[in-house]
């Protein structure tokens, strides 16, 4: 496989960007469509999922478009699309290959459509969820599992053109580091994104500091190189605010965030059927308040009850004072 063209990784440039909100929690209690399993990537297996899916992407293209110099991380819908979502769905693996190129070719047909409107760079990016449920530690399992599980559909996305790997609401290091050897071995650089608790810790019980210092180490010695860098998602900033007070060289390894709208836990969302969307302003000061404390974070979307209202709001606190 030829060297893929490095992405744009912030903030070597000084460059900044939005990305998406909620995908799943958009399509289901906005747009009325049904994920089954909360897979977004079965839209790809028809004209009109798939129009569906770029519909949703454009409005949060939009708002990059109109922020001076945002820009964008095109996140594939693909976070539930490895082989163990998709035979609980009823895919094989040769389908899950395809479906997740459908993916990769969607994300690129969104930046050729876009790449004149956006003054920044846009990122396609391939994102790969958790083995098992994204609030929950699941079955112990460590970076030899996690590699053997997720290896498929990281070779899948590059193959299919994605310029790095995403790990999003990773709930152990484990796993974490099962996924960046993957990707290692596939020649794209990658991004963790672990999910904490309202403690601040990880559903394992690992600290952040814990969970990206073990990544870092046992990434780097098995696989030649540790992930490019790390973010937080499916968790209200109010959940970990106070565990990056201290600071300290590990917070500059978290560039990215994309928050849960609502401060509930995990358990309380798990157990509502209606959507808690928070409150877009206070959220997006929030944001910016933790350039304090998070010196290189500029990439910035939503999670879990967000949208394009979100994003918006985000990207406009985000500009004063830039």
């Amino acid at each position: 496989m030829a060297a893929p063209r490095t992405p744009p990784l912030p903030p070597a440039d000084g460059a900044w960007f939005l990305t998406d909100g909620g995908i799943e929690t958009v399509l289901i209690y906005q747009d009325g469509i049904e994920l089954p399993e909360f897979a977004a990537f079965v839209l790809l297996d028809s004209a009109a999922g798939r129009a569906a899916l770029r519909r949703y992407y454009e409005r949060y293209l939009a708002i990059a478009a109109a922020t001076p110099g945002a820009g964008f991380v095109l996140e594939s819908p693909t976070w539930r699309a490895g082989l163990d979502w998709g035979r609980r769905l009823g895919y094989d693996a040769a389908a899950m290959r395809r479906l997740n190129g459908l993916a990769i070719a969607l994300m690129h047909e969104l930046r050729e459509a876009w790449r004149s409107r956006i003054g920044g760079a846009i990122v396609v990016s391939g994102c790969v969820g958790p083995r098992g449920d994204g609030y929950a530690p699941g079955a112990p399992m460590d970076g030899d599992d996690a590699c053997r599980a997720h290896g498929p559909q990281v070779l899948a996305l590059a193959e299919a053109g994605a310029e790095r790997i995403t790990a999003v609401t990773m709930t152990t290091s484990g796993e974490a580091i099962g996924i960046a050897r993957a990707a290692a071995a596939v020649e794209r650089p990658c991004v963790v994104s672990f999910t904490v608790e309202t403690d601040g810790r990880l559903p394992s019980g690992e600290t952040l500091h814990e969970a990206i210092a073990r990544t870092d180490a046992e990434a780097e010695a098995e696989a030649g190189t540790a992930p490019a860098w790390y973010m937080v998602n499916c968790a209200h900033p109010s959940h970990f605010e106070a565990v990056l007070e201290g600071g300290g060289a590990w917070t500059r390894r978290i560039r990215g965030l994309r928050a849960n709208a609502s401060m509930r836990s995990h358990a309380e969302l798990d157990a509502m059927t209606t959507l808690d969307d928070g409150d877009p302003a206070d959220l997006a000061g929030r944001y910016r308040r933790l350039r304090e404390v998070l010196p290189n974070l500029n990439m910035l979307g939503g999670c879990c009850g967000t949208d394009h209202r979100h994003v918006a709001a985000i990207g406009a606190a985000w500009c004063q004072g830039r």
